[in-house]
């Protein structure tokens, strides 16, 4: 199993609701990717967002930077907004990624948890679906042909233009993001593409309804189950003491969570609840190795997922131990998991 890291770049919010600190969260995580880089860890992912509290918005700039301080470790976005960008432009990004990077690149595509893009880049959310649909089959032409013919319907038509540069992978991986969609669970299956399954909150077992329709839509679109591949992305906290990442995670966890659902409507989230989602049926990998070590192979008896991505900051915490988190991931975590299911160091 691949074993990774992400984050979305949290940064402070001033009294007004202004960004801090946004400079010093991105040098950081260039640090932070260097770092599970030395321990091993498969792949790190950026996410993409237009909100003063997060500090990447140009995923693929960050992992550029990235690239220039490390040596294996895989580089992607988590995700790229592809509804409200152009194919083209992310296309192009990532395959001069991975040039840079020597074959470290990949593009994992959705549509986001925010909407904040749309306006901002002169898009109507009444297309929000249409839009993702038409663009990753474009981006998809776009990996396949480097002279690209393509008529658009929400994007304008390609006619005989070649798209440069080409990147070393080919092909160069795509992966679908999905929150538990079935439609998009489906296509991404009769697209021929890897699915990375975001479980942030309740009981994971319900999710293997979703899992469960991507093979089988992957079998029914006439494709080689061998060649499937499936990821989990969660939320979660290490530390050396099971108690001690529960106590670092908790304030920050549930200042980004209440705010959101201020957001949407959702009702405040208590300690308890807090509590019995890291235990051991929850969702959240917050606690010490062993617990995380036990939580990722109990997900994969009823998953068979190929790689696991762990979001270590939700919200804004103390960079000393978000290092020692990667740390245990890399040299605890991931070990253990590899031995038990057999996978080669």
């Amino acid at each position: 199993m691949e074993i990774g890291v992400f984050t979305f770049g949290e940064t402070r919010l001033g009294p007004d609701g202004s960004q801090e600190g946004a400079g010093e969260r991105l040098r950081r995580i260039v640090e932070e990717v260097e770092l599970a880089d030395k321990v091993g860890l498969d792949v790190y992912g950026v996410g993409e967002h237009h909100r003063p509290d997060y500090s990447v918005s140009a995923p693929a700039v960050v992992l550029a930077a990235a690239a220039a301080r490390t040596e294996r470790i895989r580089l992607t976005p988590t995700v790229s907004v592809l509804s409200s960008d152009d194919p083209v432009r992310v296309f192009q990004q990532y395959a001069t990624l991975d040039l840079l990077s020597s074959g470290r690149a990949e593009i994992m595509v959705g549509r986001g948890s925010f909407t904040e893009s749309f306006p901002l880049f002169g898009y109507d959310l009444e297309h929000y679906h249409a839009l993702f649909d038409e663009k990753l089959r474009l981006l998809l032409r776009l990996r396949e042909e480097t002279v690209v013919e393509w008529e658009g319907r929400l994007r304008a038509s390609i006619r005989g233009r070649g798209v440069y540069p080409r990147p070393e992978q080919d092909p160069l991986p795509i992966w679908v993001a999905v929150g538990g969609t079935p439609a998009s669970v489906v296509r991404a299956a009769d697209l021929g593409l890897p699915l990375a399954l975001a479980i942030i909150g309740g009981m994971p077992e319900r999710f293997t309804r979703m899992t469960d329709l991507y093979r089988r839509s992957w079998v029914e679109a006439g494709r080689d189950p061998s060649a499937l591949r499936l990821s989990i992305n969660s939320h979660g906290f290490i530390a050396d003491d099971a108690d001690e990442a529960a106590e670092l995670a908790w304030p920050a966890f549930s200042e980004v969570m209440n705010r959101i659902g201020r957001e949407r409507g959702w009702p405040p989230q208590s300690r308890g609840q807090f509590e019995l989602e890291r235990g051991p049926r929850g969702a959240l990998f917050v606690g010490d190795p062993d617990q995380v070590v036990e939580k990722i192979l109990w997900e994969h008896e009823f998953f068979g997922h190929d790689r696991f991505l762990l979001q270590l900051t939700v919200g804004s915490l103390p960079h000393d131990r978000v290092l020692r988190a990667i740390e245990l991931l890399g040299t605890e975590v991931a070990p253990r998991v590899r031995s038990e299911l057999g996978v080669p160091a």
